[in-house]
């Protein structure tokens, strides 16, 4: 089979609009949910059960982050069914189904506990479960005739996901007080359109089957490789069992003030770590395999550690729902708004920005002799993000300099899953002069850096992942996000410590504003780190190969290829 010459007059396929649509509908559905569970758990869920407002408003946040954590966690499992078993299309429209009961059980037992957080797992089970699947699912509608078409693609869809969640976050909060069932109802009513949607578009697909059993997959690959013995013994299988000890005395952490989904994801990252290392460390022995099975698992390996070096970004990206409401409850703002709100700005600038990048900038850039590739806009990316933390670290000391206030401990139950916790809130804030609106100097920052890592990452995420390992590929993309959390509670965990507390205090700054600069130099040394590795990194092209027309009628895309490209 040979591969065609690019046509640039190609048209976007025509199925391409049914998942965008569902795109929309479904990010709509989830941050409408998602934007007001907190308050909704504070207000009204939890209010006979924990009567004290701040052990009331903890407990929420343990309940909020441990659903977002599951979110982020099920991609794993989305994409090894639908890459083994049942194929993308299958996995997303059954995993969708899933999703609806979810958001309708959120609407029906907003009175009932237990039914509400059967509601959460099946939504997180149903939106993690799609989550690497849809973007994957729009690359495999392009072949090499018009996949220049899918970068564009890509783009659109990212400004679909930030369509959706800027109305939701402007319309579902304003009927949580008064009409909390509508508000989980109508999130579920847009996640049953987004279903019907998707379904609508099912006859014009192009459909990739499963990876059939493969004797030269990944794992089988991998387990070669720790198996075979070298003249230094096995020094990988040591690492790897190594880690496997590791990870189990991590979850000896479950006894400490950590939340415990963070105790679980250190265990995971634990053995992805010591996993990829021990294959690699004997990688180089695999002689049963063909050379190119093995060359795609070096491929996977690498794609993985740009994985790992995004992960600070999401550390930063994700505490504009956190650290930054907080900040901007400090800050001096007009009677019609809120810091809460500030938020919005985010999916509003996306959706300026991404058109704005793909048809102005970059076509300037590339005029002028200067293309951005993939991995070098991912560290300009890393970089603006950085650069928003030092604006909000300003704003922070700003505000520190205007207003005084101490702090009184809390003491919360464990809930017999361990000690008693203790968290530092701040009380008697005083007014500032510091106006909120200063915050859009950062959010604009933020953002930019949102555009270039996130919708690029997802572009080249599937470029760069073979056939059979796309929505496992994809999977751990959204991990990274997951693992960018853990950052977030680590560092927050450490300064619960006197002894740190006492060493921040005597650099002249407050917690708050060190911890800012902390994330932006985290941030300025992964992006570092990042640019070293992409001058070392060769991509690959995975796109597939255009198929026979009997094959597209069928549905099938029985092969790809992959080619070298340039940087």
């Amino acid at each position: 089979m040979g591969v065609s010459t690019p046509d640039p007059n190609a048209p976007l396929p025509k199925q391409i609009p049914y998942i965008i649509g569902n795109e929309a509908c479904e990010r709509f559905s989830f941050y409408g949910m998602r934007n007001v569970l907190t308050a909704f758990l504070t207000g009204s869920l939890l209010l006979d059960v924990i009567p004290d407002k701040a052990a009331r408003d903890l407990a929420a946040k343990d309940i909020f982050h441990t659903f977002v954590m599951g979110v982020y966690f099920f991609p794993l499992l989305g994409g090894w069914l639908a890459d083994r078993f049942f194929g993308k299309y299958n996995t997303i429209l059954w995993f969708s189904l899933l999703y609806c009961v979810g958001q309708g059980s959120l609407a029906f037992f907003i009175h009932d506990r237990y039914g509400f957080y059967g509601g959460l797992f099946l939504v997180a089970l149903g939106s993690g479960g799609i989550k690497p699947l849809v973007a994957s699912f729009v690359g495999d509608q392009f072949d090499q005739s018009n996949k220049h078409r899918a970068k564009v693609v890509f783009d659109i869809f990212y400004w679909s996901i930030n369509f959706g969640s800027f109305f939701a976050s402007l319309i579902i909060p304003r009927l949580r007080e008064d009409h909390p069932r509508l508000a989980f109802g109508i999130p579920a009513i847009l996640m049953f359109l987004a279903t019907v949607l998707f379904w609508l578009g099912s006859r014009r697909y192009v459909r990739v089957p499963p990876a059939p059993p493969n004797p030269d997959s990944f794992m089988r690959i991998a387990r070669t490789a720790l198996r075979e013995k070298g003249d230094g013994g096995r020094p990988g299988l040591v690492v790897v069992i190594a880690g496997a000890v590791l990870a189990v005395a991590s979850l000896g952490l479950w006894f400490t003030s950590l939340p415990k989904a963070a105790v679980l994801c250190i265990a995971l990252v634990v053995l992805l770590a010591t996993f990829c290392a021990g294959v690699s460390l004997q990688l180089e022995r695999v002689r049963s395999h063909p050379a190119e099975a093995v060359d795609g698992v070096r491929a996977v390996m690498r794609v993985l550690i740009v994985f790992a070096l995004i992960t600070p970004f999401w550390s930063l990206f994700d505490q504009k729902a956190s650290t930054w409401v907080l900040q901007g409850a400090q800050m001096t703002q007009p009677s019609w708004l809120n810091a809460s709100m500030m938020q919005a700005l985010n999916p509003g600038l996306v959706m300026v920005l991404l058109p704005l990048n793909t048809f102005v900038i970059y076509p300037a850039l590339r005029r002028r002799g200067y293309p951005l590739t993939a991995l070098g806009k991912m560290t300009v990316g890393m970089a603006l993000a950085a650069c928003a933390w030092v604006a909000a670290g300003l704003i922070q000391l700003a505000i520190d300099a205007t207003a005084s206030y101490s702090v009184m401990p809390v003491f919360v139950n464990g809930w017999g899953n361990g000690p008693d916790l203790v968290y530092w809130f701040p009380v008697d804030n005083s007014s500032t002069d510091v106006w909120i609106f200063w915050q859009i100097v950062p959010y604009i920052l933020l953002t930019l850096g949102e555009v270039l890592v996130s919708a690029t990452g997802l572009e080249f995420a599937y470029s760069q992942a073979p056939l059979a390992m796309k929505g496992v590929i994809m999977s751990f993309f959204n991990l990274t996000v997951t693992i960018g959390g853990l950052w977030v509670l680590l560092a927050n965990s450490s300064v619960r410590s006197e002894t740190v507390t006492d060493a921040i205090a005597s650099t002249g700054m407050g917690v708050t504003a060190f911890l800012m600069f902390f994330f932006a130099a985290f941030a300025f040394a992964a992006a570092l780190a990042f640019r070293v590795y992409a001058k070392r990194y060769k991509p690959v092209d995975h796109y597939m190969a255009t198929p026979p027309v009997a094959a597209q009628t069928r549905g099938e895309v029985p092969t790809a290829t992959a080619r070298k490209v340039e940087r």
